[in-house]
């Protein structure tokens, strides 16, 4: 791949959140095709570089209730050298589509021979392992992983770590361009293969976004809710840095993947509000705005990257109510941040009232917090696992390319609460 080093970048504390970067090729060819010297502005990554990360690489696919055409070519699109981890909350009644999809799934690994793990999010084995762990703040009143897309990316990350896998990239089931998926994870691994901070997360932002408009196919470059959560995160950073910015592109951008030690140090929202969250959640920790729990994290630097596709994005459309739960999650985070001043709290709240998503003197409520995942007691997880009707295949795949058994315990001591709370220490 060939991929221009960023134009751009905001240094907020520790974070170093870096401008759009554009791809001039999608193949740049082998390590032995390689011209001996290279434009300055212009990174080639041989094809090699990327298949080593990539190996290295869990991609997670979270499916509620989608068509099982639509699973099939995410499935299509993702590179063989990747482990593929499916987390679905679909029905199992009075049609079991988890049972379609397994079929599907287990057709599909006959004919391409690749192994991948899926898994039901109210699975009681993973529930019990939670549980066993250390971490039962995603659990619901039966014991069980509570509903919401959160909750199973939580489940799939864990999973990832007792996998061995150094890198967790997420990707919608949603997606109609089987093509779109294989570039987004070649693009995960050229924003890893730049950068040089085990604290590390790439960001998808869409070339375009296509739609019929008077008979006509339009490709839209922003999404309607990305325009609005980008707007207030870029005047969050602006009100301390005292400088205008416009560099988030991506606060919406389900398309992104994380280095394994950054994945474990974050804090999760749920719902929809799950990927602005991560921003909010870094400039909080990191931006040295507050003191951080975390001074070795302080002491490196946590690199964003934001990568532009060049294929176009087209997901399924959900209608305007999904458009303004969308906008009210993402906004929610925003306005109960930590970090977040009263100009922008009005402002916000402006928003919300202009768009009628909530009524003059209303407030969005607070969002609930899961914290972060660095004190789970993996061996533990791992061992409740095994005894999983899947147990052996997860031994299977964490030992592709001999993974240690046993991981390493974490040392710090673990926070306090029930997880409905940010853990960060305020100032």
């Amino acid at each position: 791949m060939r991929i221009e080093i960023p134009r751009e970048a905001e240094r907020f504390g520790a974070n170093h959140i870096y401008g759009v970067q554009k791809v001039y090729e999608l193949d740049s060819g082998l390590r032995q095709d390689a011209p001996a010297s290279e434009n300055s502005v212009i990174q080639n990554l041989p094809y090699e570089t990327l298949y080593e990360i990539e190996r290295d690489m869990a991609i997670v696919v979270p499916i509620r209730d989608e068509r099982l055409k639509l699973l099939e070519g995410v499935l299509f699109g993702i590179p063989h050298q990747c482990t593929v981890i499916i987390v679905s909350n679909s029905r199992r009644a009075p049609v079991d589509r988890f049972k379609m999809e397994q079929d599907a799934v287990e057709t599909w690994s006959r004919f391409t021979q690749k192994q991948l793990l899926l898994v039901h999010q109210k699975d009681p084995f993973i529930a019990r392992a939670l549980a066993e762990a250390g971490y039962p703040y995603i659990l619901d009143e039966n014991d069980l992983v509570a509903n919401g897309k959160a909750e199973g990316m939580i489940m799939a990350t864990l999973l990832a770590r007792i996998l061995g896998k150094r890198y967790i990239g997420f990707i919608d089931a949603d997606n109609y361009f089987p093509g779109a998926v294989y570039e987004y994870v070649h693009e995960y691994a050229a924003g890893f293969a730049l950068s040089k901070s085990p604290y590390t997360m790439v960001r998808i932002a869409w070339h375009s976004k296509p739609k019929v408009v008077q008979s006509q196919l339009f490709f839209a470059k922003y999404g309607r809710t990305s325009v609005v959560t980008n707007r207030f995160l870029n005047q969050l950073i602006s009100y301390y840095t005292g400088f205008e910015t416009e560099v988030i592109r991506t606060g919406n951008a389900g398309e992104h993947a994380m280095t394994m030690e950054l994945a474990m140090l974050l804090d999760y929202a749920t719902g929809y509000a799950i990927e602005p969250y991560h921003y909010i959640d870094l400039l909080e920790k990191y931006g040295g705005v507050i003191e951080s729990a975390h001074p070795e994290v302080m002491q490196h630097q946590v690199n964003v990257f934001q990568i532009e596709s060049r294929n176009p994005h087209l997901h399924e459309s959900k209608g305007e109510e999904h458009i303004d739960d969308m906008i009210l999650s993402s906004l929610q985070v925003i306005y109960h941040s930590k970090i977040c001043p009263e100009p922008i709290k009005r402002e916000v709240l402006r928003e919300l009232y202009r768009r009628g998503i909530l009524s003059k003197g209303e407030e969005p409520a607070p969002p609930r917090i899961y914290p972060a995942l660095l004190h789970v007691d993996l061996e533990a997880f791992r061992n409740a696992l095994m005894r999983a009707p899947y147990g052996e295949q997860l031994e299977t795949l964490a030992q592709r390319r001999g993974y240690r058994r046993r991981l390493p315990r974490p040392t710090v001591t673990p926070p306090e609460g029930d997880g409905s709370e940010q853990v960060a220490t305020p100032a």
